[in-house]
């Protein structure tokens, strides 16, 4: 499994938004810089996670974006599962899998499918909240 930039970037935005949720909405073009991310790129990310309801987003003067939730109710995984659309070790588990003839011989889809609930444990156990660092700048993290 690699998780793409989308992924990776998502996870920094929800962080950055996070760490700056008393500034209300933030502009793209700051979110942009503090994460050194192309705003092109980052608008197609946040309307996404707007769509999805895991971000509000506000036109206009004074707009921008901001968490839809408390960081502390938005987990890894959902995020992850969004942008990449599958964590599935492998194409028969994915949710709208092709039923495979060998599943029911397959000798090694029970450790697929234990290798699939390990991903979605640790992934949906993880917060935004988890992620963040109290009293530091939003951009000081790598991901």
């Amino acid at each position: 499994m690699m998780i793409s930039t989308k992924g990776r970037y998502a996870l920094r935005v929800m962080i950055d938004l996070a760490e700056h949720q008393a500034d209300g909405y933030i502009p793209l073009k700051v979110i942009a810089e503090r994460q050194d991310i192309s705003e092109k790129y980052l608008e197609s990310i946040l309307k996404a996670l707007v769509r999805e309801k895991i971000l509000t987003g506000l036109r206009g003067k004074g707009g921008g974006y901001r968490l839809a939730k408390p960081p502390e109710r938005c987990t890894v995984g959902s995020i992850l599962r969004l942008t990449e659309g599958s964590l599935a070790p492998v194409a028969c588990l994915e949710d709208d899998a092709y039923q495979c003839p060998r599943m029911a011989d397959c000798r090694t889809l029970p450790m697929w499918r234990k290798l699939d609930a390990m991903i979605r444990t640790f992934f949906d156990g993880i917060t935004i909240a988890d992620l963040m660092v109290s009293g530091r700048p939003g951009n000081e993290y790598i991901i």
